[in-house]
């Protein structure tokens, strides 16, 4: 493995659609509605906000080793474990891992602080909030994370959904407003199903572990049920946000990425193996890029037809 693919796959590169998919609606929104797109500070947003997203992966997966969890899941023979399983494995020292992760926050700090140049110091509260969101996900004192009390949904609803949505709007505008709060909930609340759904792959060793997930707290047949209402929750959201005028109506056929989501969830028993949620967390992620994109894709039609 090169280096570059071995840090991709430390840091679960692969899944930084989940937060470019927000930082790029904010800024079609903005060009949407007010016909702004300024894209310098554009530029720094989307960096910075994908280094505090690989930060918030790595620092998940030190405090992960370092509280147990992670070498739980590896000899739990029924837990897929989703982290990076290089600490647990011995391919990184966590010395050298460790470096990395304050490396990624290093720079989405250099790049809050020169969007705040352009913008205002508000990109920067927003940044601070998501970085103590990140850090104190899971480690102590706090660990909210582990709790089980729906304290970990309601942050990755606020740190992939409202946080960089809203304030990627407030980096092209100087300004708030309640078309980008609305904007920001469909794929607030779909990534927040990714995030949830991949409890249902390790639980028998997040519970091991002493970590409280609420699929740990509910098991499985009332998360599940609490899944598909979320799924549900979400493209209730989009329709909302035609209906209130924060997306366009050709907009709607992001509906259709639901179809196969809500088809994988049909395959799934009250109780199931590990393996058996595999599927229903491609489909949530997929679900989530797809819709995030067609919404992102009519934002910016709308755009383009108004200046015609």
């Amino acid at each position: 493995m090169d280096k570059l693919s071995l840090w991709m796959k430390a840091s679960r590169a692969r899944v930084l659609p989940v937060m470019v998919v927000p930082v790029v609606l904010g800024g079609v929104g903005a060009f949407a509605w007010e016909g702004v797109f300024r894209p310098f500070p554009f530029i720094l947003t989307l960096v910075g906000a994908a280094c505090a997203h690989l930060f918030s992966n790595m620092i998940n997966d030190l405090w992960d080793y370092r509280s147990g969890v992670d070498l739980a899941a590896k000899e739990t023979a029924a837990a897929i474990s989703t982290n990076s399983g290089f600490l647990a494995g011995g391919v990184l020292s966590e010395k050298t891992f460790g470096f990395a992760t304050w490396a990624l926050f290093a720079a989405a700090l250099v790049c809050g602080v020169a969007v705040s140049v352009y913008s205002g110091w508000w990109p920067l509260a927003i940044g601070a909030l998501g970085a103590f969101i990140a850090y104190f996900y899971v480690a102590p004192p706090l660990k909210f994370g582990y709790r089980g009390k729906g304290y970990s949904e309601l942050a990755i609803l606020l740190s992939f959904g409202i946080l960089p949505v809203m304030g990627t709007y407030y980096v092209q505008l100087g300004q708030f407003d309640c078309k980008p709060l609305l904007l920001s909930l469909p794929i607030g609340l779909l990534t927040t199903l990714v995030l949830f759904n991949h409890h249902f792959l390790h639980w028998q060793a997040d519970r091991a572990s002493g970590k409280k997930t609420l699929v740990v707290v509910w098991g499985e047949k009332r998360a599940l049920v609490f899944s598909r209402m979320l799924a549900t929750l979400a493209y209730l959201t989009l329709i909302a946000c035609v209906a209130l005028q924060a997306l366009p109506w050709y907009a709607l056929p992001a509906l259709l990425t639901s179809l196969n989501l809500f088809r994988v969830y049909g395959t799934l028993a009250d109780r199931n193996e590990s393996r058996a949620y595999l599927p229903l967390m491609g489909a949530s992620l997929t679900a989530s890029v797809r819709c995030g994109g067609l919404m992102a894709l009519a934002l910016l039609l709308q755009g383009l037809l108004q200046r015609l």
